[in-house]
């Protein structure tokens, strides 16, 4: 007996050893199991493709019982990112931290409140004639969407099975939409159907342009505009039992801006900063056309010659005057960008608001072609980060690239481009004014304070000279884009504001060492995401980075 307890001892001192060692272990993850950057990174890739909805009959899946699963899995994918502790990490690893938490944010944000899939018939839209100027398309689209400008006609043997494969996808998505949209948001469907109408119009010039095109592409192309015409008759039939509010109320908005776009901005405030802009852009041109008042009015460009002229000339004095001043880096890709989107002649009675500002003098909106250049350098230098390196979701890059786009605007004005042509700089505040009225009118809308036909009539009267025309589609574009993807309508103003206050406190924080060149160049080396958290990333700031603490 004794001997057997001999025996026993040693063993039972090694069970003893052996689970103090394992509660050790247990005690310490943190140090043997330690988040990094990497396994952000992976989470990332993991969360994208989780973002995607699969597919249904061959069409992107947005059916309630899909819809559902998603709101039911994705708390998990969130408590995965809160998992991963970023607070020792460099600034701009922290930065990718909260991006992925605000793309998270904004799945949650559709499936609760938005739900594009079931509120938005224009979601259906599939066909895509031109290239955004941003990263992604302005406002919401589904995952299957056919990029018609990235082929080139007369297709090749592969990209017509190729495109026959993308366009097959309308019938069985319109089919689906059918049983989706029970939403009753009556400003959104009425005006949705004018997307659906323009497709059956693009299907049919497709139809004509790809007429010596073999068999299955014909086929995809002839079901598909039968689909998107029976859709559209459906989508009439139903328009009368729709009754409800389109807007998503102050709250929702706010939420959204913050913890989606990480704009450190109410509705509220939003409204304020937007009402200021108004009207200091119109008193601002009362005072610029009483400086003025003795120079020769302003002529607009009369013809196709005239106009491939001047649309050369501003392109190379423009450039010339941002290597001449020292205003930024000119780059190779600089020029070839705004050639190639230069426009054309537009008879007078056909130009939309930004037509006429071209005509009169095309600087004005190549400034804001500072996108073409993001873009451009987007492609050719690709971002260090994998998760800036492609356009983020929801349109969350929307402070920074309509906000920069819009400020370069003024700034360049400021600068001194329209010295030699002090008229064109009345331009310029009434570009501003426009963007400040038609984005006060897609806050009324959200705030459910204005109708669209409202909002629309908003946006003329506060845009001088009669230049924003209550006929022109381009009217019913932007305020039906702007209802469908709240916080965009806005963002024009509210990005230039906060991009001015970046520049302001990053000139206060560098002194002597500031330079205009140096700033321009570490923005677009940051990428295009959210200004505040540019800021961030640039002074070591962020505070005014929504969604907690930063360090």
């Amino acid at each position: 007996m004794a001997t057997r307890d001999r025996l026993r001892r040693p063993a039972a001192l090694l069970t003893r050893v052996a689970l103090a060692l394992a509660l050790v272990l247990v005690a310490m993850p943190s140090v043997a199991t330690e988040a990094t950057y990497d396994d952000l990174v992976r989470l990332f890739e993991e969360w994208r493709a989780f973002e995607r909805p699969g597919t249904r009959d061959g069409a992107p899946d947005y059916t309630a019982e899909n819809m559902a699963r998603k709101a039911a899995e994705l708390p998990a994918w969130q408590e995965r990112l809160a998992a991963i502790d970023p607070s020792g990490w460099p600034v701009e690893q922290q930065v990718d931290h909260r991006l992925v938490w605000a793309e998270m944010n904004g799945l949650d944000f559709d499936l609760r409140v938005r739900k594009p899939w079931a509120r938005d018939p224009a979601y259906y839209t599939s066909i895509w004639t031109a290239q955004s100027d941003t990263p992604a398309h302005e406002g919401p689209t589904h995952h299957g969407v056919v990029e018609l400008w990235t082929y080139a006609f007369p297709l090749s043997a592969a990209d017509e099975a190729r495109l026959a494969g993308e366009i097959r996808v309308v019938a069985p998505l319109l089919k689906q939409a059918r049983a989706n949209l029970v939403g009753n948001a009556e400003e959104l469907w009425v005006a949705g159907i004018g997307n659906l109408r323009t497709q059956v119009r693009d299907l049919e010039e497709l139809a004509e342009t790809t007429a010596g095109a073999g068999a299955e592409l014909r086929q995809a192309i002839a079901e598909a505009h039968e689909a998107t015409l029976e859709f559209v008759a459906w989508l009439e039939a139903e328009a009368p039992s729709k009754t409800g509010p389109s807007g998503i109320g102050r709250e929702n908005y706010t939420w959204a801006l913050q913890n989606v776009h990480l704009v450190p901005m109410t509705w509220e405030e939003e409204v304020q900063l937007l009402t200021r802009e108004l009207h200091r852009a119109h008193a601002s041109l009362a005072l610029e056309e009483q400086r003025n008042r003795d120079l020769p009015p302003l002529v607009a460009i009369s013809s196709p010659e005239e106009y491939e002229r001047r649309a050369n000339e501003a392109v190379d004095r423009y450039l010339a005057f941002l290597a001449k001043n020292q205003v930024l880096e000119v780059r190779d890709y600089m020029q070839p960008a705004l050639r190639a989107r230069r426009g054309s002649f537009v008879p007078p009675e056909e130009r939309n608001f930004f037509a006429t500002c071209m005509h009169y003098d095309p600087t004005t909106l190549f400034t804001h072609f500072y996108h073409w250049w993001d873009l451009a350098r987007m492609e050719a230098e690709h971002h260090p980060s994998p998760i800036r390196r492609g356009p983020l979701l929801n349109n969350i890059w929307d402070s920074r690239a309509e906000g920069l786009a819009t400020g370069v605007e003024e700034m360049m004005m400021h600068a001194g481009l329209y010295d030699e042509n002090p008229r064109v700089r009345e331009i310029v505040w009434i570009m501003l004014a426009q963007r400040a009225a038609r984005g006060l009118g897609s806050l009324y809308v959200h705030g459910n304070e204005k109708t669209m036909q409202e909002a629309r009539d908003f946006h003329v009267e506060w845009t001088p000279r009669g230049w924003m025309r209550a006929d022109l589609d381009l009217l019913g574009f932007e305020q039906l884009l702007y209802l469908r993807q709240p916080g965009y309508g806005s963002s024009y103003v509210t990005g230039k504001y906060l991009i001015e206050r970046l520049l302001a406190e990053r000139k206060h924080q560098l002194g002597d060492d500031f330079s205009l060149p140096g700033f321009f160049e570490e923005m677009d080396a940051v990428g295009v995401i959210p200004v505040s958290l540019i800021q961030w990333q640039l002074t070591g700031d962020g505070s005014q980075v929504p969604g907690g603490r930063t360090n």
